[in-house]
């Protein structure tokens, strides 16, 4: 063999850990989402039992991520699909909760609002390069995760003001990093001088 064709990389399959956890992630949407409405929001065995799915549909995120890069199994299916699953569960989760008045609308829309925004972003720029997650982008998804979670949990009464600050903290960082990737995509979309 020669040097040109040991350097040359395998094709990275379709079916493979990465690509599985995030169908699986993808899977966990409707399961979580028919959970919360068996709860009503007011069973607590059902809440804790969608809080659950919602938890472990979120670490297969960070797994898969993890998986992809670790691996070199990073695909083109991934990179659509991994932030799809990942609107799909955080929309769901906020939808309903909002639905249910646990959480007020106005929340919910900012938040879906700024991610399908950036997800065309997205989009819009990749011609020209990707915009990669930031770490305020992280911090962003940890304090949204953090938050539904403590919305969808039957925490105790004394507990449960901690939620809104949470989610406040989290609208705050959703926003602001909303405007970061905005002014990467306009880097990005700027011609060459």
């Amino acid at each position: 063999m020669t040097g040109a064709e040991s350097t040359v990389a395998a094709p990275v399959p379709l079916l493979n850990a990465a690509n599985l956890l995030t169908a699986a992630r993808l899977v966990l949407v409707p399961v979580f989402a028919v959970t919360v409405v068996a709860s009503g929001m007011s069973h607590a065995g059902w809440r804790m039992a969608a809080c659950l799915i919602f938890v472990v549909a979120s670490a297969t995120d960070l797994v898969d991520g993890w998986i992809a890069r670790r691996f070199e199994l990073v695909t083109s299916l991934g990179k659509v699909a991994d932030p799809i699953a990942d609107k799909a569960l955080t929309g769901a989760a906020l939808v309903l909760l909002s639905w249910y008045d646990r959480l007020p609308w106005w929340v919910t829309v900012v938040i879906l609002a700024r991610e399908l925004g950036i997800t065309a972003l997205r989009f819009w720029v990749i011609r020209h390069g990707v915009i990669a997650a930031s770490r305020g982008g992280k911090i962003k998804t940890a304090l949204q995760i953090l938050a539904i979670t403590w919305y969808l949990w039957p925490m105790p009464a004394a507990l449960a003001p901690v939620g809104p600050w949470i989610m406040g903290a989290a609208v705050l960082v959703t926003v602001a990093t909303g405007f970061d990737y905005v002014a990467q995509a306009l880097r990005l979309r700027r011609p060459a001088r």
